[in-house]
């Protein structure tokens, strides 16, 4: 009977070890950086971000005599609801401009066709890529060249370059590393001469939300035109063995043209840093071309 007894406690013991161990093994395996730039997933416990990080001011004002817009905003795979709703909250400053979230199935049936502008928000620039699928990347493309604004934020401004085999090449711009989880925080940016136009003269530097956002330098498509810097990052991050000193001077949000479209980019968080609230709108009025420039004085570099 005692033999019994320890027969039978040890076929319980014996799955329950392996158990343990599978479960350690799981969450033992270290982060590796893949090939496809990526902004973490936010989780449900994100920092709630300070409302004073500018001051309680408002950095960027609301773009004059706003434009009522069609937009459309990727939704899907590589494109966290979080990050979803902040550009939502954004478009509701926008007076008489209405937003419709459009997944990936819906872009590759030629969805975006009457819509002034589409947005890809921060998540997983290769994920959305995946998500697209060649015939949706196509779409997109398709949609910008012929007029249409593309607005793409964080991930959204990877899947707009370049270098990458899955991205939409609309953007001549190439990542400075594939090193791209540098971290994130509030980093310094001050506009340039080319952006205080779009973003408005503001002077001096101020915050804004950073999270793992490319990095970019001038591409080698010699059929893309070169992008303007509209704003540059004044400090940097650099954790996980990415490079020290590429990110100062480098653009946080520059933008271009694609064919008859425009391209606007912006490789940080303005849609929820406070005091930036309107720097998205303006981005999304300029992609479509109903952005009123202001002429500016700014010295900025």
């Amino acid at each position: 009977m005692i033999a019994h007894m320890f027969t039978s406690l040890f076929r319980f013991i014996l799955p329950l070890a392996a158990a343990i161990s599978l479960s350690h093994a799981e969450t033992a395996k270290p982060k590796v950086e893949g090939a496809n730039p990526a902004e973490p997933a936010p989780k449900s416990s994100t920092k709630v971000i300070p409302p004073d990080i500018n001051d309680f001011k408002t950095v960027v004002a609301p773009p004059p005599n706003p434009a009522s817009l069609k937009i459309a905003i990727f939704d899907g795979d590589g494109a966290p609801k979080g990050g979803v709703d902040n550009v939502c909250d954004r478009v509701k400053s926008m007076p008489g401009s209405t937003i419709t979230l459009v997944k990936a199935e819906q872009i590759a049936a030629g969805g975006l066709a009457g819509y002034d502008v589409v947005v890809f928000s921060g998540g997983s620039g290769g994920t959305q890529a995946k998500t697209l699928g060649e015939e949706g990347r196509a779409k997109v493309r398709e949609f910008v060249k012929n007029g249409g604004g593309y607005v793409g934020i964080c991930a959204g401004a990877y899947l707009a370059c370049s270098n990458f085999s899955w991205g939409l090449g609309i953007l001549n711009a190439s990542t400075v590393s594939s090193k791209w989880m540098r971290g994130s925080g509030f980093m310094d940016v001050e506009v340039t001469v080319d952006g205080a136009p779009i973003i408005g003269p503001v002077e001096g530097i101020f915050k804004v939300r950073y999270n793992n956002g490319p990095i970019i330098k001038p591409g080698d498509r010699a059929d893309l035109p070169a992008y303007r810097p509209l704003s540059l990052f004044r400090s940097e991050v650099a954790k996980n063995g990415s490079p020290v000193g590429v990110m100062v001077n480098s653009p946080a949000q520059a933008v271009s043209t694609f064919g008859k479209g425009r391209v606007f980019i912006s490789s940080p968080h303005p849609e929820n840093t406070p005091g930036l609230e309107h720097l998205i709108p303006r981005g999304i009025l300029w992609a479509a071309g109903r952005l009123e420039e202001q002429p500016t004085t700014a010295s900025v570099p």
